[in-house]
C-alpha cells in the first residue's frame, strides 16, 4: 500500500494553471525529488500535501497512522518573541514527552501489582517503542549539538535565517517521521551539515518528497525523480543523472513528433483553406484531427534561454590586495593578519561553517564593513558585482521592468550589440507578461534571479557571489554556470553547492575557525578526498607501528627467509607501488580541472579512495617482505 496517493490534482492562480491532473504514488522508503523551473508550482504542491494550501481539484491521501512532517523553505517557527529554544523544543516534542510522562506514571503505579496498572505499563511501553522514546533526552542533546545549537536560553526569534533552518531540521529529524516533505532543505546550511544530512537520509528508511537544487544531494539520496513540465508530471525511476539522460531522450522523441506534425499541418492546412463543408462524419473527423495536429506542431516552443554574455569592464594590471587585515567582533576573531593578492581571472571558492566570517570578508572587500586594521587596495579599473544574501532591495513596489530600467535602459553585450531592458529580461526567462508584474508578486527564486540580473548588467569585472544558488531552479543554475565559466574577470564565491564549486573554482579559502584560513588548490571534490584520506591516516599509522614492532622484535636464529612465492610477490609490489603512486598524482591533478563533468568527478573521487587504500595495504606488505629479505 502506498504511503501517499495523489489523484488528478489541479491548481490554478487566476488564469494561470500551475499543474493539472497530476497523479502519482509513493511507497515506503521512496526518496523522491520534485524538479521544475521556478514559478511552476513545485513548492505549492508541497504545501498542498502538507495541508498548508488547497488544491482546486483532485484528491490525495496518506496511509492511516503514518507520521508526516513538513520542512518549509523559510521556516516560521513561532510568533512569540519571548519563547526560548528550550521551551520551543519542548513544545514541538510535546507528543513524545507526554508518552514518556505516561510511561513513568504507569511504571510507578505498576509497583502495586494490580492488573489494570500492569496493562497500562504494557500499553505505554508499546508507545515508547513506537516513538523510540527510551533515549529521547540523549538524542535531543545530540541532535541539537549536531546542528550547532547549544544555548537553549536564546530566544527563537533572535536567531538568523540559517540558525532557524537548522533548528527546524533538528526538530524534524528528532521526531523521526515516516514521511518527510522537504522544501530546499540544504539552503542556509554549510557543506559539513549538508553532507551529514545527505548521509542521514541515505541510511534512513524515511520516505522523502523534496524540492532541492543540490545536484550531489539529488544524485546520492534520490531513487526517483518527478518532473513538472508544462503543467504535466513525468516520473523517472533512478537518480538525477539517470533523469537527465531520460529527459534528453524524451525531448529528442518529442521534437521528432513536433517536426512530423509541422509537415503534416502544412498539407492539412491547404485542405482546410478550401473551406470544407463539415457535412460528413469523415470531414468532421478530419477537422478534429487537424486541430490536434496544429496543437502538437505549435507546442514545439523552446524553453527560455538565460543569456548572460554582457560586456565586461576593462580590467587593469592591479586587481585587489589585502595586507595584514584584522577583524573581530568582541572576543570572536574573524581575520588575523590576512594577506592575499588577487590575480587576473582568478576563481576562488570560500568554505567554512556558518558564522565563521565568510560574508564578513566579502563585505570588507566591497567596503560594506570596515576592517579593524590593515589595508585593502583595489585597482582603479575594478568594478565589483556583489550578489549578497540580503536579496533584492526595491524602494516601493515596482514592476520588474522598472527595476531594470532604473539601472540601464539599454544593455551592451560582449559582441558589441545592444539589448533593451525588455529584451534582456526575456533572455533572463522573464516573458513580457511577467515583466510588468510587481516585484512583491514574484516567487523567492524569481526575486533572486532578478537580483542576479541587476548585478550582472552593471558590467562588473570582479564578481562576488554569496550563496548564489539558494532558491534558483536547476535550469537557471545550469545557465548561470555556463556564463561564469566564460566570465573573464575575477570570481569569488561563497557556496554550499559542491557541484557549483567543483565546476567553477580553481582553489578554495577554507575558514577553519579562530581566524585560521587555509588556501587549498583544487576543486571541492579534491579537498573532500584529502579530508577522507586524513581520517584514514591514523589507522594506517597504527598498522605501520604494529608492523614495525613485529619486524623489530628479537628474531630467532632460524629466521624465515623469503620463499620463491614471497620473492615473486615482492617483485610485483615493487612494480605496483610506483604505478599506484603515479595514478594517484594523475587523479589529483585531474580533479583540479574545474570543467570536469559531475560523473567524471564522482568516478575519480571514488577511484582515488581505492588507490590510497591499496597503496597503504601494499606499502605495509612491502615492509614485511623487505625485512625478511634483510
Amino acid at each position: 500500500m502506498n504511503y501517499l496517493s495523489v489523484e488528478n490534482l489541479v491548481k490554478t492562480y487566476g488564469e494561470r494553471t500551475l499543474f493539472k491532473d497530476i497523479s502519482f504514488g509513493l511507497a515506503k522508503g521512496d526518496k523522491v525529488a520534485l524538479i521544475a523551473n521556478n514559478g511552476t508550482g513545485k513548492s505549492t504542491l508541497l504545501r498542498i500535501l502538507a495541508g498548508q494550501d488547497v488544491a482546486d481539484g483532485g484528491e490525495f491521501s496518506f496511509r492511516d497512522g503514518i507520521r508526516v512532517s513538513f520542512l518549509e523553505q523559510e521556516p516560521v517557527l513561532t510568533d512569540d518573541d519571548n519563547i526560548t529554544i528550550e521551551a520551543f523544543v519542548r513544545e514541538a516534542s510535546a507528543e513524545v514527552l507526554a508518552i514518556i510522562r505516561d510511561y513513568e506514571a504507569a511504571l510507578e503505579n505498576s509497583m502495586s501489582g494490580e492488573e489494570e496498572h500492569l496493562k497500562a505499563l504494557e500499553r505505554t511501553s508499546i508507545l515508547m517503542d513506537a516513538r523510540e522514546a527510551w533515549d529521547f533526552d540523549r538524542r535531543l542533546e545530540t541532535m541539537l549539538g549536531r546542528f550547532g545549537i547549544h544555548d537553549l536560553n536564546q530566544k527563537v526569534n533572535s536567531l538568523s535565517g540559517g540558525q532557524k533552518k537548522r533548528l527546524a531540521i533538528a526538530i524534524t529529524v528528532l521526531d523521526q517521521p515516516e514521511f518527510l516533505i522537504l522544501d530546499e532543505p540544504t539552503n542556509h546550511l554549510d557543506i559539513e551539515m549538508v553532507e551529514w544530512l545527505e548521509g542521514y537520509f541515505m541510511q534512513s528508511n524515511v520516505t522523502l518528497l523534496m524540492v532541492t537544487h543540490d545536484r550531489y544531494f539529488l544524485d546520492r539520496v534520490c531513487n526517483q525523480i518527478l518532473e513538472m513540465n508544462d503543467t504535466k508530471l513525468y516520473k523517472h525511476n533512478g537518480n538525477y543523472g539517470f533523469f537527465l539522460q531520460k529527459r534528453a531522450e524524451r525531448e529528442v522523441v518529442y521534437q521528432t513528433e513536433v517536426d512530423k506534425a509541422n509537415k503534416l499541418m502544412k498539407k492539412e492546412l491547404e485542405w482546410m483553406r478550401r473551406q470544407p463543408k463539415a457535412r460528413t462524419t469523415k470531414s468532421k473527423a478530419r477537422i478534429d484531427a487537424f486541430d490536434e495536429i496544429k496543437a502538437k506542431a505549435m507546442s514545439g516552443k523552446k524553453q527560455g534561454e538565460l543569456k548572460l554574455d554582457v560586456k565586461m569592464s576593462r580590467i587593469g594590471g592591479k586587481i585587489l590586495e589585502l595586507k595584514k587585515v584584522y577583524k573581530s567582533y568582541g572576543d570572536l576573531e574573524i581575520l588575523k593578519g590576512f594577506d592575499y593578492t588577487f590575480k587576473r581571472g582568478e576563481r576562488i571558492g570560500i568554505l567554512g561553517k556558518n558564522g565563521c566570517g565568510k560574508s564578513t570578508l566579502l563585505n570588507i572587500i566591497t567596503g560594506l564593513e570596515t576592517a579593524d586594521s590593515g589595508k585593502i587596495n583595489t585597482g582603479e579599473t575594478i568594478v565589483y558585482g556583489y550578489y549578497n544574501q540580503s536579496g533584492l532591495e526595491v524602494k516601493g513596489d515596482k514592476r520588474v521592468i522598472e527595476v531594470l530600467k532604473d539601472i540601464a535602459e539599454v544593455i551592451q553585450l560582449a559582441d558589441g550589440s545592444k539589448l533593451t531592458a525588455s529584451q534582456f529580461l526575456l533572455h533572463f526567462m522573464f516573458p513580457p507578461e511577467m515583466q510588468y508584474t510587481y516585484v512583491s508578486k514574484l516567487s523567492g527564486g524569481e526575486r533572486r534571479r532578478l537580483h542576479l540580473l541587476t548585478v550582472l548588467i552593471k558590467n562588473p569585472n570582479f564578481l562576488i557571489l554569496d550563496e548564489p544558488t539558494n532558491d534558483l531552479d536547476l535550469l537557471t543554475l545550469q545557465k548561470l554556470e555556463e556564463f561564469l565559466e566564460n566570465f573573464g574577470g575575477c570570481l569569488l564565491i561563497v557556496s554550499h553547492d559542491r557541484y557549483f564549486l567543483d565546476r567553477l573554482v580553481d582553489h578554495l579559502f577554507i575558514f577553519e575557525g579562530n581566524a585560521e584560513i587555509k588556501d587549498f588548490w583544487g576543486p571541492y571534490s579534491a579537498y573532500r578526498a584529502k579530508l577522507d584520506e586524513e581520517k584514514r591516516a591514523p589507522k594506517a599509522i597504527a598498522k605501520k607501528v604494529e608492523a614495525d614492532a613485529e619486524t623489530q622484535a628479537p628474531k630467532k636464529k632460524d629466521n624465515k627467509k623469503l620463499s620463491f612465492k614471497d620473492k615473486y610477490e615482492l617483485e610485483q609490489l615493487e612494480k605496483d607501488l610506483p604505478a599506484l603512486g603515479k595514478e594517484r598524482v594523475e587523479i589529483e591533478k585531474a580533479l583540479q580541472d574545474a570543467s570536469l563533468a559531475y560523473e567524471e568527478i564522482e568516478r575519480l573521487s571514488k577511484r582515488i579512495t581505492e588507490v590510497v587504500a591499496e597503496l597503504e595495504e601494499k606499502e605495509l606488505r612491502w615492509l614485511e617482505l623487505d625485512e625478511l629479505r634483510g
